[in-house]
């Protein structure tokens, strides 16, 4: 890699990328301060091409080829610029044609210019937490590791509880702990809040993928996928994987681990000090979609779990999240009054006739 980006170019890229591969990520970047708006951009697209391999739909020696690519690539972004050539030429089905763009070297080296150029702790900590990423994604192909994975009806499942919770910890709590520590970095915040966000930063990762599973539970069961344990399936009769229905009750187990989940994430948000209010505003603005996208499940329990299962929410909620989220911003009593209220209206909806 000969040449660099100036600031300017640098947003201007991730901002076009973030716009492609994950626009709900994107409505979060502009409210982080200079730089840890880069950091946090950078360290999703490189976390988005780890998922672009797990997510193509080759067979798993060729995904454990290209995770081996990968970490050497995170650890020499240098190189950069020859292996994504090599990928070029390669097969990349099941991924979208603008996520097959960061496996390319005209839209994919930028990506590694920035990130090579970051201060070493920065670079660090995104290395740390993306190797742990790539390295948990591998394992879901490995029976020698958890997360444990069965297969039931040509459908793969986790095994068990803990399963399903050390899969979303790969996926999205390692996200967790790297955004923290990077707000940690940006705000020099002290030991004694980060020992207070540490605690908490991993069930935030874990809600917002619960929350993801549960939304796209129809779509991952067409593509032979149930990320819901196969410990919580038994209990259901194994309807869900034929999309037939369950019982109420079984619909609040799943919705009442989530709200566990978003408790926690609601101490996180009140952990973060005032002064961080970008990367404040940035968390309310994961945490109040969440509660809304749970309360849209909530409200549509009957179709959960069948062909109409659909739970999405509007332009117009969204506005709304964002519009709660900047009068949350410095009021951490309001915030604790809106997780209450919103954990009160998801249950009363799973319980109204």
């Amino acid at each position: 890699m000969g040449f660099s980006l100036d600031l300017r170019e640098q947003n201007k890229y991730l901002d076009k990328m973030m716009q492609k591969v994950s626009r709900s990520f994107a409505i979060l970047t502009p409210f982080l301060e200079q730089p840890l708006n880069i950091y946090m951009s950078t360290a999703y697209l490189i976390c988005r091409v780890v998922d672009n391999i797990e997510d193509c739909e080759q067979p798993d020696v060729w995904k454990s080829a290209r995770y081996k690519e990968f970490k050497s690539l995170v650890a020499e972004p240098q190189s950069a610029h020859e292996l994504l050539l090599m990928w070029e030429t390669l097969e990349w089905p099941g991924i979208s044609s603008d996520e097959r763009l960061l496996m390319g070297s005209e839209l994919g080296e930028p990506l590694w210019i920035i990130y090579g150029e970051f201060p070493s702790d920065v670079q660090g900590t995104i290395y740390k937490w993306v190797l742990e990423m790539a390295e948990g994604m591998e394992r879901i192909s490995d029976s020698a590791h958890m997360p444990y994975f069965i297969r039931t009806n040509d459908t793969l499942i986790t095994e068990g509880v803990e399963d399903y919770n050390r899969y979303c910890y790969y996926v999205a709590g390692t996200v967790g702990y790297m955004g923290t520590e990077l707000a940690v970095y940006h705000y020099n915040l002290s030991h004694s809040v980060s020992n207070r966000l540490i605690e908490n930063c991993e069930a935030c990762g874990r809600a917002l993928q619960k929350t993801n599973i549960l939304k796209d539970y129809a779509k991952d069961i067409h593509r032979g996928m149930s990320y819901l344990p196969d410990e919580w399936l038994q209990d259901a009769d194994y309807s869900p994987l034929a999309l037939a229905g369950v019982a109420r009750a079984w619909t609040r187990k799943v919705i009442e681990d989530i709200l566990a989940e978003l408790r926690d994430s609601v101490q996180y948000v009140l952990d973060l000090p005032y002064e961080a209010s970008g990367y404040r505003m940035a968390s309310l603005l994961c945490l109040l979609p969440a509660y809304q996208t749970i309360l849209e499940a909530a409200r549509n329990r009957d179709h959960l779990f069948t062909e109409r299962h659909r739970v999405k929410i509007s332009r117009r909620t969204m506005l709304g999240c964002l519009r709660d989220a900047k009068s949350l911003l410095m009021d951490n009593q309001s915030v604790v009054q809106y997780g209450r209220n919103m954990e009160m209206k998801i249950l009363t909806a799973l319980e109204s006739a």
